[in-house]
């Protein structure tokens, strides 16, 4: 079967309306990827003020003071100074730790998931800008055919009804011109990685799992402490200038741990299981899209083939046409040669379409 595929970099004379919207379009693209860097780094350092906040209530020691009766019969007592915990300084590099990772897994996310989001509409705008020159090369083809004829008119060998049906294809290519640089305008496709997507999406799953671990790090520092208290002690009933120091020193376990470990455990597989299922998660779109393509894929050969066997009735009719004497011959091939413009564009567009859905199937997936 034949078929045509144009490489739209061949056809330069584009509107100037066009190219002017494609300068628009290339400036937005350039915008929105700064835009996507700076989301990222806005939560970030969202993120990170949160933890250092959190970092540093845990790592302060605790000012304490009160009053006291000992129940050992001695009088009521003063006591003021301060109290920290191993436990506590622990979590603090545990919790920063645990915030980068929350940073690296949303950018890899949003990153993945944008590629996935605009992947489709890229490919199509790749397939309209394509369609473009394939429409410039039909309007170049169709305009050496009607200045042919306007001579043969000139000459009346051909009659003005014939020439009309001309202009009636000339009007076609420039609606279809319109309507695709319109479709061009109108889809919003930021810059995506050149990365495959199943390599973002390998990554955005590697650095979920090391942000479980490091909330389960986090989670798992409560299960013991060290706490350490110094301070000083003054009578006050009778009040006597009788100040001393104090220290305690005290450790504490959670005979639970062991159970809660497991909970932990069990919450991280169940965890990872329901991000492969999860509507609207990375490994779910992706599935999504994979799915897309394949059944895109098939629609274009299905198409191909009937643009195919087409085109082999039109050939097969210009053949017995052979040379063309008569005016009704002449109209007559006019009219198949117009026909056979108009079905290269969407053979041109189908054929292009099915080897870059293929492409970006076999890169991506």
């Amino acid at each position: 079967m034949h078929s045509t595929r144009v490489n739209a970099k061949a056809f330069p004379k584009f509107s100037a309306s066009f190219a002017l919207a494609m300068l628009l379009i290339s400036a937005a693209f350039a915008a929105d990827g700064k835009d996507s860097d700076k989301d990222q780094q806005a939560y970030c350092r969202y993120v990170t003020e949160q933890a250092s906040a959190q970092r540093d209530l845990l790592l302060a020691p605790n000012a304490v003071a009160g009053v006291t009766q000992p129940n050992t019969g001695l009088p009521m007592q003063l006591v003021w100074g301060a109290s920290g915990s191993l436990s506590n300084m622990r979590k603090a590099g545990l919790t920063m730790n645990a915030a980068q990772k929350n940073c690296e897994l949303y950018s890899a996310s949003t990153s993945a998931q944008q590629d996935i989001q605009y992947a489709l509409p890229t490919l199509e705008k790749q397939a309209l800008q394509h369609r473009l020159g394939l429409i410039e090369h039909a309007a170049e083809s169709l305009g050496a055919l009607l200045a042919t004829t306007t001579k043969m008119q000139e000459a009346q060998n051909m009659t003005r009804p014939m020439a009309f049906a001309l202009q009636t294809t000339k009007i076609k290519l420039d609606a279809d011109r319109a309507d695709t640089q319109s479709k061009i305008v109108a889809l919003y496709t930021p810059p995506l990685s050149d990365r495959p997507l199943k390599e973002l999406v390998a990554e955005k799953q590697s650095r979920e799992v090391n942000e479980q671990k490091a909330l389960d790090r986090l989670s798992r520092q409560n299960d013991w402490d060290v706490a350490l208290s110094v301070g000083a002690h003054q009578q006050i009933d009778p009040l006597v200038n009788t100040k001393g120091a104090y220290g305690e020193v005290s450790v504490s376990y959670n005979f639970a741990s062991h159970a809660i470990n497991k909970h932990l455990d069990r919450a991280a597989d169940a965890y990872d299981d329901w991000k492969k299922v999860q509507e609207g998660d990375v490994v779910r779109n992706a599935d999504i899209l994979k799915q897309q393509v394949a059944d895109g894929i098939s629609v274009q050969d299905s198409r191909l083939k009937a643009l195919g066997e087409e085109q082999k009735q039109i050939e097969s009719n210009l053949q017995l046409l052979g040379a063309a004497e008569t005016s009704a011959a002449l109209d007559f091939r006019n009219q198949l040669t117009t026909a056979q413009l108009l079905l290269e564009i969407e053979i041109g567009d189908a054929s292009f379409r099915l080897e870059e859905l293929k492409e970006f199937l076999g890169k991506n997936f």
